[in-house]
């Protein structure tokens, strides 16, 4: 029988070499020859494992973003105290294939073009599971029950996003790197940033 698993050396190395490849160049131009070469495996194990080169794409996606999505599924966003936890993680992540935003937004930006629908699926996943956790945090009273749930995820996801996708642009001003030192203090940041301003939406929403 197959082994699929994640742990699995050649389906690993085509997960790296993929990242490489795709980063590097456009969706169209990379072969499957290519991605093959650089993991040192056979071409056919693209097929055996993924189905195909589209099926790799998908799932170098997936495994990129799936400790973001493995969090809407645990304890870390149990409480408003989590969200720089979580920045956090973003950063860490982002930070190891600092190509990777640019590449989803990408993605994004063409109507039509392989990995859209399932990136957009991802998404709708994220915020179905951002819903569930906004209405835990209502009522618990830790956010404000008028808070508007994709307001605040659009909120959060700015504060992700926009630091790594402009990561060059803010060290070429800044004159220093952002570094991890410097994302694990940007991280703590925001996340008392959007901590403070759940805080006193809480506090503008209580009867005088």
């Amino acid at each position: 029988m197959p082994d699929h698993s994640p742990s699995d050396p050649i389906r690993a190395r085509l997960l790296r070499a993929a990242m490489d490849c795709f980063l590097a160049d456009e969706y169209h131009k990379v072969t499957t020859r290519q991605i093959a070469a650089k993991a040192q495996a056979n071409v056919s194990m693209i097929r055996y494992y993924f189905g195909g080169k589209e099926g790799l794409y998908e799932e170098m996606i997936r495994a990129t973003l799936a400790p973001l999505l493995k969090v809407l599924d645990g304890t870390m966003l149990a409480s408003v105290e989590g969200f720089g936890d979580f920045l956090r993680l973003y950063y860490d992540t982002m930070a190891a294939h600092p190509e990777f935003p640019r590449l989803i937004l990408k993605v994004l930006a063409l109507n039509h073009g392989p990995g859209r629908r399932f990136i957009l699926q991802l998404l709708e996943r994220g915020r179905s599971g951002a819903a569930k956790r906004v209405g835990d945090l209502k009522n618990k009273g830790e956010i404000a029950a008028a808070v508007d749930a994709d307001m605040l995820r659009l909120s959060f996801v700015s504060l992700a996003m926009m630091p790594m996708l402009l990561k060059n642009v803010f060290e070429q001003q800044m004159g220093r790197p952002m570094d991890a030192a410097f994302l694990h203090r940007l991280a703590e940041f925001n996340g008392h940033l959007f901590s403070a301003g759940l805080a006193s939406a809480i506090a503008e929403g209580k009867p005088e």
